[in-house]
């Protein structure tokens, strides 16, 4: 919807409304309805201030609402389902009766109405597209592989691998941080307490003696200050910084693109989110390339289910240039994602009519590198932890013990 500002001739005085309409036609019948008199000027204008306000609300209240159905439900579901359609019953009844007996209150209200638009003549990709947030892009991905192959099941059964292979990834990855999460959790709180109830009482000696502080014990000092007389204020701020930033990562595609292209840069982190993002693309790939799709298409499909903007547009860049007539090989080349290695690979598979058989083994590689990363996260992650229980020790230390050192020197030289 626009917001007009129309001038208005009422009575023989001026007068000025915002209409919100879909087009100035629209603006004019409604100030006219309104109003009435005449017209004088209409032009296009920014929403008022209390709109604004109150699309911001509803903004942040259907981020709340929204919820991402649990994976072991949509797992189960979309196995139950593939079992059922193969077994030759309607989508329709399959979906109601897996709606019925799931447990997960949000997918049971999804299947219901996924099932109720398949009734009114949506298609199955259709209607899941409009629960793209709380089932996931790749959901979207291979039902829509589904339909356009006309093996449904094999697509089903397909899904539910990737979703359980997706699920055991995760769970691994909370195990490996779980140790590391402990550690630093324990850290920071016996570093608060310290700095809350030990500091204060170093604080009273110092004072007594006005002597010139280190560093050190003026960084512990004000950050016992601070967190003694604005720690609930910090507390709040911080949690607020947190959802502000969730919220614009997921409602502003120019932030979102910059926090994507940051995190490709950050140590570990950037590894976990190149294989695990470029794993899932060469599988949906494959699968799509396997089942006979034009290439295009595939890519189309396969680049829309990436989640990283900056990888994402990348990719958008290869079907760009196979719609030109480059080569794939060389398409993917262009991308600079890909390392040689895998390039020689795709340029085999595409010169011997085998890209299908290439692209599989280019998706167990980069399976095989993030299960690696996974598996080894503790050792990726020890320097990083003993770094921080060093640096955290090491400012107690010499915040607390030099300027008693010092204190000692001034008494011993009386």
């Amino acid at each position: 919807m626009r917001y007009f500002q129309l001038d208005l001739l009422l009575k023989g005085r001026k007068e000025s409304i915002i209409v919100k309409a879909e087009n100035r036609e629209e603006a004019l019948h409604l100030a006219k309805l309104k109003k009435g008199g005449v017209i004088i000027r209409v032009q296009e204008t920014t929403p008022p201030l209390e709109e604004r306000l109150k699309d911001i609300q509803n903004k942040i209240l259907s981020y709340f609402k929204q919820k991402k159905v649990k994976p072991d439900s949509l797992i189960a579901s979309v196995r139950q389902l593939a079992v059922m359609t193969n077994a030759g019953i309607p989508i329709y009844d399959a979906l109601k009766e897996i709606a019925n007996s799931t447990v997960d209150k949000t997918l049971q209200e999804i299947l219901h109405q996924i099932a109720e638009d398949i009734n009114s003549g949506l298609s199955l990709s259709e209607s899941v597209e409009n629960f793209r947030y709380q089932l996931g892009s790749l959901t979207v991905t291979m039902i829509k592989l589904g339909e356009q192959t006309g093996n449904m099941p094999e697509a089903l059964f397909t899904l539910a691998n990737i979703l359980e292979e997706i699920r055991e990834n995760i769970l691994k990855f909370k195990k490996a941080i779980r140790y590391p999460l402990i550690t630093l959790t324990a850290m920071a709180i016996a570093f608060v307490v310290l700095i809350m109830f030990v500091v204060p009482k170093f604080k009273a000696i110092f004072e007594r003696f006005h002597a010139e502080l280190p560093l050190p014990t003026r960084i512990l000092l004000w950050l016992e200050h601070a967190f003694s007389t604005y720690g609930i204020q910090i507390l709040v701020g911080l949690i607020i910084i947190v959802f502000v930033i969730i919220y614009l990562y997921r409602n502003n595609e120019s932030i979102k693109y910059n926090i994507d292209k940051y995190l490709l840069k950050v140590y570990l982190i950037k590894d976990i989110i190149y294989y695990a993002t470029l794993s899932r693309f060469t599988l949906v790939f494959t699968e799509l390339v396997a089942a006979g799709i034009p290439v295009a298409e595939a890519l189309d499909s396969a680049v829309a289910m990436v989640d990283n903007s900056f990888i994402k547009e990348k990719l958008e860049t290869v079907k760009v240039y196979v719609e030109r007539g480059v080569s794939l090989t060389d398409s993917f080349k262009e991308t600079e994602l890909f390392e040689n290695m895998i390039i020689q690979m795709i340029g085999a598979g595409e010169s011997s009519g085998q890209l299908d058989a290439m692209m599989r083994k280019v998706s167990d590689y980069y399976r095989m590198k993030f299960n690696y990363i996974l598996d080894n996260m503790s050792s990726y992650l020890e320097p990083i932890l003993l770094t921080i229980i060093a640096a955290l020790v090491l400012l107690l230390a010499l915040g607390i013990f030099l300027p008693m050192w010092d204190m000692a020197k001034a008494v011993k030289g009386h």
